[in-house]
């Protein structure tokens, strides 16, 4: 995607051979890059959210193996790495899909060609990333122009949290069929959820979606329902960090609240969903582990003063006492579809095997 007017991946591998990521926490009132000098810095970003979105995490991941493996091809090496990657972030399945698949081709060769094997297998990581993402929005683009709207006025989009191109390499899962309907001459608006805590519809999605030229508004968390029990809302375009092989599907907090507003309008509810975020080892959403993160994120808010510095406050009463999931599950009930590379399956078991036969018969 573009940045005014200059293209851009989420991260990338500058002249120099080093790699590189855009800083999320920075956005929207900067834009600045990191350079990830060695597995520490990789793991930190993705703790740390200065990557986030789980296509990102695990291409970030790929890239930390390989920067271990630059410094130190040994065996200890490679398994202290994937251990430290590991433990960074436990919901988004794509973090331990990337890191099983590294560690076991650079665990079948010889040390000394373990570090370019890593850097070739983490790039190509990236681009099989954007070729999934793509394809997504080519399947989803046929939902948009479907819509009757699409026929004369604007179609109404509403998403939530970013699963725009900053939580991947490239394109996004959510957007996808959006900038590709926006780039065909679709006229399309979305509704961006403000998704506190951390605020990514806010900072991030909105922020892609105006240097893209998409038409958008930011909405607070609750007015969604709002916004369909009027008839203002078209279609429903989420992401996921993880997907069981049935089809419940967990996503950042307020997902679950935004499919059953949905279901109750009868709005149709679509998860974009790449291949490598389900976890086909998993049956009931219940199953997936739900990360609990700092309160401080829930407390304070961090925004841009009239004076253009950046600012954060405490929200509410120094004392009171702050929780945060960072995740909820949808039950595979609630989604209308969901649209993977292969095409759009039902959420359920069957309709997911019949699009990956593969991974339905190895689980």
């Amino acid at each position: 995607m573009k940045i005014d007017g200059r293209p851009h991946r989420t991260i990338w591998r500058d002249g120099d051979g080093r790699v590189a990521i855009i800083d999320q926490t920075r956005l929207p009132h900067r834009f600045e890059t990191v350079v990830l000098e060695d597995v520490a810095a990789a793991a930190h970003a993705i703790a740390a959210m200065l990557v986030r979105g789980a296509p990102l995490i695990g291409a970030t991941a790929a890239y930390g193996m390989a920067l271990a493996m630059r410094d130190d091809p040994s065996d200890a090496a490679l398994a202290a790495a994937r251990a430290r990657l590991m433990a960074t972030r436990p919901t988004a399945v794509n973090l331990r899909w990337a890191l099983d698949d590294m560690t076991q081709r650079l665990a079948a060769l010889a040390p000394d060609r373990r570090a370019p094997a890593a850097f070739a297998r983490a790039a190509a990581v990236c681009d099989e990333d954007v070729a999934i993402n793509t394809a997504i929005g080519e399947h989803g683009l046929a939902l948009v122009r479907q819509a009757p709207e699409a026929r004369g006025d604007t179609v109404n989009i509403l998403t939530h949290c970013n699963a725009g191109w900053l939580a991947t390499v490239d394109m996004g899962t959510a957007t996808a069929p959006i900038y590709l309907a926006h780039d065909a001459g679709i006229p399309v608006h979305v509704w961006v959820d403000e998704t506190r805590p951390r605020n990514q519809g806010a900072a991030l999605t909105a922020w892609e979606l105006g240097r893209h030229g998409v038409p958008h508004t930011v909405i607070v968390d609750n007015a969604g329902g709002h916004l369909m029990q009027h008839g203002r809302v078209d279609l429903c375009f989420v992401g996921t960090d993880r997907t069981t092989a049935t089809g419940d599907v967990c996503n950042k907090i307020g997902t679950y609240l935004k499919a059953l507003a949905a279901h109750d309008n009868g709005v149709p509810f679509y998860v974009c969903l790449p291949s490598p975020t389900i976890d086909w080892s998993l049956r009931d959403g219940a199953d997936i582990p739900i990360e609990e993160r700092a309160g401080e994120e829930v407390s304070h808010v961090t925004g841009l003063t009239e004076d253009g510095e950046l600012a954060r406050v405490l929200l509410p009463p120094q004392a009171s006492p702050v929780a945060n999931p960072a995740f909820d599950v949808t039950p595979a009930r609630l989604v209308s579809g969901l649209i993977t590379e292969r095409g759009i399956a039902p959420a359920t078991a069957e309709g997911l095997a019949a699009l990956f036969p593969e991974h339905a018969r190895a689980a």
